[in-house]
């Protein structure tokens, strides 16, 4: 009997064991542990397969359902923004996921797809979770149902970093409700030509206020990128995608280490010291060198001297670009195998990635210890997101997040301070003498307020300018003279229409620009590759423009636009010039505002705008020497110059004073400057301080934008100003590149914008 019971013992125990085995949690699922534990745990566990899937990206579900249906394979090789996988399925690739052998999605749009992929990557074996990355440039306003704020321009146009914070967070909190965790901005490139069409989803020309905005951005998104409302921010794209030779999209650039330094590394530079934890690589080439393949970039500069922790995701199939574009890579092998040792981490997107990397460890090319580098990175940030714990979103709660009346309130302040008052001939702001009024043009009363990267919204969600016109002056009449959305396609006899009924009403309002909207693609005429070899009004907008002005009325321009244009001729047949950009949703209610001064214009212009094409590069922090020889017959000046914009009030500066007048190069220096509203009306003013090294050992720009700050002035008030001057502003890359303070004059201007007129100017000297 004592044997039996030693035996049911002894089996009882083995079974208690077994059983508490099989009970065990597997560290990495462990939230109490540290994450760099969790990530050692999770990697050991894993297979090669497993670890090079979590380096490759697919676009979602439906986005591929749609792409099949409107492209061909052929029009696929071209295509940078739709996709598909000939020969390999929607079945392929959920089993891919579910095996978990997918790291990312991107191009999800809805929370239902999200946490359906989401669920499948749960049925694999170590359940690690996608991570679902989105273009949320402006609000995630790719997906349907988002707050829209500003675009990138607009924002930078208010010269607000704290607006900039404050809308990345909320567009944190709207992703993470839809199961989003990573966004593709900010997009800290410092614009050179507006050629380009992705100028509006920059900061401007000036790279100490596209650092200023890039810096905050980053920390609106990730906050401390521990916790269920931070997502991971992506400082784009490295370098000098906005400096193409012909101003298309991707084109090669060809610029001096000089150049690369003191203009384009700066704000990618701070983006990293802001924490940025993911960075993506550019389209182009870099001085023969494509960007994807290139180390002195990805491994010298980011990892080695600037200390970059983050992962490198490429651009949209830029690696295979290597192979079938620059022909630097013989094969999709070679190229894949460029690239990772070149330093990227994450691929966008494809189904040959899985299958040829492994290979190339196989073979012995690549170390499994370089996969496990990238990987690391990768799950750390799943981690540090609290994936493992959260995977997915809840269906029920997200419109509790989304579009609420705060987010919707930050969209219509951003929205009025992203707005420039570039011409006022007296007739703004508008009184209630004009009870008729004509509003015509391609943007008067289309969704196309929202900008690029924009997917179609409610209706109700949406404020274009005839609506916000009509909401704010409700006793005027309006009368609507459709021109269409499509400049390219306007009809001749709407635009007689128009300027037929201009001789009719008390005013007229044309609403002109360029066409972004994504959905359709092929007709836009600014955005993300669709570049330009002129920067005119498309189509017969100039002709409309100049037949409503014919008619011996008042007539305002408004401009909805992602890019500056030359619009020289028709800014002379007008009494009125406002730049709105892109304004998003509450944009038609903020333009309306302003017209009739119900809120007084304070932005200024992030960029130059130059008279015509032929000006191009015209930037204001050019060398000395860019206009030894001025243009003949046509003049050297912009039409506009950065930091320029208007006010219903006046501003007056004076008693710029500096706190000496000479330093040694490791201190400070204190400027004061007295700003005084002399006008009638309460107003911001924006203003801005620029430095000059007068004589230095490297040629230097004629002035250069060192800080800024809005100030806040009821009609007569005055106050005071202050700003610091530091040393790393005073620094400059002497003949080797290295960065030094030197010795000499440095002139030290204060005002309303760049241009000299608007300066007031004192000197100190640096011992």
């Amino acid at each position: 009997m004592k044997s039996i019971l030693v035996y049911f013992f002894i089996i009882s125990s083995l079974m208690n064991i077994k059983s508490t085995a099989q009970n065990v949690v597997p560290l990495y699922k462990n939230s109490e542990a540290p994450v760099e534990e969790r990530v050692e745990d999770l990697l050991s566990r894993m297979t090669l397969e497993e670890k090079i899937g979590q380096m490759n990206q697919f676009v979602g579900i439906e986005h591929i359902k749609a792409a099949e249906v409107s492209l061909t394979e052929e029009q696929l090789k071209s295509n940078t923004a739709n996709a598909f996988y000939p020969g390999f399925s929607i079945d392929d690739l959920e089993n891919l996921t579910k095996s978990g052998l997918v790291g990312s999605f991107l191009h999800v749009l809805t929370i239902e797809e999200a946490n359906y992929l989401q669920s499948l990557a749960m049925k694999s074996r170590l359940q690690i979770p996608i991570i679902f990355g989105i273009d949320a440039i402006h609000g995630n306003a790719n997906a349907p149902d988002n707050t829209v704020y500003p675009t990138n321009i607009g924002l930078a146009s208010s010269f607000d970093a704290d607006m900039a914070y404050k809308i990345a967070r909320q567009t944190a909190k709207e992703m993470r409700a839809m199961n989003m965790h990573w966004t593709f901005n900010p997009n800290v490139e410092v614009v050179r030509d507006p050629r380009w069409g992705r100028v509006g989803e920059t900061y401007g020309e000036d790279p100490y206020l596209v650092t200023r905005m890039g810096i905050q951005t980053v920390k609106g998104y990730q906050g401390d990128l521990n916790g269920e409302n931070d997502v991971l921010a992506c400082i784009k794209h490295f370098v000098g995608g906005s400096e193409p030779i012909n101003g298309t999209n991707g084109a090669p650039a060809d610029l001096s280490e000089r150049t690369i330094r003191e203009v384009f590394f700066p704000s990618f530079k701070a983006g990293v010291n802001a924490g940025a934890m993911s960075l993506m690589m550019s389209h182009n080439e870099l001085n023969g060198i494509p960007c994807h393949s290139n180390d002195w970039l990805m491994t010298d500069v980011l990892r080695k001297e600037w200390g970059f922790e983050g992962f490198i995701v490429s651009d949209w199939m830029d690696i295979e670009h290597l192979y079938d574009l620059h022909a630097t890579a013989e094969n999709l092998k070679e190229a894949f195998y460029q690239s990772i040792m070149a330093g990227i981490d994450m691929h966008m997107h494809g189904i040959h990635w899985n299958e040829l990397v492994l290979e190339l460890v196989k073979e012995g090319r690549v170390p499994e210890s370089r996969i496990d580098e990238s990987v690391r990175k990768i799950l750390a940030i799943k981690f540090r997101l609290g994936l493992f714990e959260h995977p997915f979103a809840d269906e029920e709660f997200t419109m509790k997040i989304r579009l609420n009346p705060e987010h919707r309130q930050t969209a219509l302040d951003a929205a009025r301070n992203s707005i420039i008052l570039l011409k006022n001939d007296g007739i703004l702001p508008l009184s209630e003498k004009y009870k008729n009024v004509l509003v015509t043009g391609i943007n008067a009363n289309d969704m196309n307020i929202l900008g690029d990267w924009s997917a179609i919204q409610k209706d109700e969600n949406v404020i274009t300018v005839l609506e916000g016109l009509k909401m704010i002056s409700p006793n005027t009449r309006f009368e609507f003279v459709d021109q269409g959305w499509d400049p390219r396609n306007m009809l001749p006899e709407k635009v007689n229409e128009a300027a037929e009924k201009a001789k009719c009403v008390d005013l007229n309002i044309v609403v002109a620009g360029e066409y972004m909207m994504r959905f359709r693609w092929t007709e836009r005429t600014c955005g993300e590759d669709t570049d330009r070899s002129d920067i005119d009004l498309v189509g017969l907008q100039n002709e409309l423009i100049e037949k409503v002005a014919a008619s011996g009325k008042p007539t305002i321009l408004i401009l909805i636009t992602g890019r500056p244009l030359g619009v020289e001729k028709a800014v002379e047949k007008v009494d009125a010039l406002v730049q709105a950009w892109e304004p998003g949703m509450y944009g038609g209610q903020a333009i309306a505002e302003i017209l009739y001064g119900k809120v007084n214009p304070s932005a200024k212009l992030p960029v130059t705008i130059p008279r015509s094409v032929g000006q191009i590069q015209m930037i204001y922090n050019h060398k000395p020497s860019q206009y030894f020889h001025p243009y003949v017959v046509t003049s050297s000046e912009p039409l506009y110059s950065f930091g320029y914009g208007l006010s219903y009030t006046t501003y007056k500066y004076e008693n710029l004073r500096l706190s000496g007048l000479e330093i040694s190069k490791d201190e400070n220096i204190e400027v004061n400057v007295d700003v005084t509203n002399t006008g009638k009306m309460d107003g911001v003013e924006i203003v801005q301080l620029y430095l000059r090294d007068k004589f230095s050992s490297t040629t230097r720009p004629v002035k250069e934008l060192k800080d800024f700050t809005r100030v806040a002035l009821k009609a007569g008030e005055t106050k005071n100003v202050h700003f610091t001057i530091t040393p790393d502003k005073l620094m400059l890359f002497d003949k080797d590149l290295k960065p030094v303070v030197e010795k000499g004059e440095f002139i030290v201007m204060v005002g309303s914008s760049s241009r000299d007129e608007d300066l007031l100017k004192e000197s100190f000297y640096v011992k």
